[in-house]
């Protein structure tokens, strides 16, 4: 059965995230932001891309810890009655699993609601696992992306061309006061790979638990990526 996030959830998570759509003059004058949330929450990612368009992103869950699976997430950006940017509805992911969003007009939706989407996902996930706080993982990764996110230029590979991309690296629960209740868990990282040439913006990302050692398997792997897009192994990825 499909689950449902009200759209105070997502409410909250604009407000704990970042905001999904973000004025960038305003963002500009404003040094209370790091480099990291400019990227992932304050980009009009979607203004430039022709509408309308279908963003296809494919969805993979692998690890040692659960039963591994693949699927999909789609978008569909419109414009508004007065041709500004945007209107999106999305599938994310599909089939059973399938979150059901509200639909994200206006002004609002000029960033690219995919990042917000993957993490509410992987918020889902961590709740499940552990038995804790959605509110408490989203509070811990937004104020990782604020404090100690590390972004770094890239080159990936799109559509079988090479393209320039920013990664953005965060380690939300190292530090975690709360760490002892999850500490299977606490080494979890996360990467988005951000990049102009990328319709959407947004090439893609992934989150990872580690294994015990450096010699066993990741526990968890969930990853999205665009259609076409090839994402660094985890395994060489620094």
């Amino acid at each position: 059965m499909a689950s449902v996030v009200p759209v105070l959830v997502l409410v909250l998570a604009i407000l704990l995230l970042g905001p999904m759509p973000f004025s960038p003059a305003v963002a500009a004058d404003n040094p209370d932001y790091s480099a990291a949330e400019r990227l992932l929450f304050m980009t009009p990612q979607l203004r430039a891309l022709p509408r309308p368009a279908t963003l296809r992103y494919s969805y993979r869950k692998s690890g040692s810890l659960e039963e591994a699976f693949n699927d999909s997430a789609v978008l569909q950006v419109g414009s508004m009655p007065d041709k500004s940017c945007c209107k999106v509805k999305s599938e994310f992911p599909s089939g059973a699993r399938q979150m059901k969003m509200p639909e994200v007009e206006g002004g609002d939706a000029a960033g690219n609601p995919v990042t917000l989407y993957f993490l509410e996902q992987d918020l889902l996930t961590m709740k499940r696992l552990t038995g804790g706080s959605q509110n408490h993982f989203r509070k811990q990764i937004r104020m990782a992306i604020y404090n100690a996110a590390t972004v770094r230029d890239v080159t990936l590979t799109l559509r079988g061309k090479p393209v320039a991309a920013k990664e953005v690296q965060v380690s939300p629960y190292l530090d975690d006061p709360n760490r002892s209740r999850f500490e299977k868990y606490a080494r979890k990282e996360y990467r988005f790979w951000l990049s102009d040439a990328a319709p959407g913006g947004v090439i893609g990302m992934r989150s990872l638990v580690p294994g015990d050692t450096t010699s066993t398997p990741p526990l968890i792997v969930e990853e999205l990526a665009l259609e076409g897009a090839q994402l660094p192994d985890f395994k060489t990825t620094p």
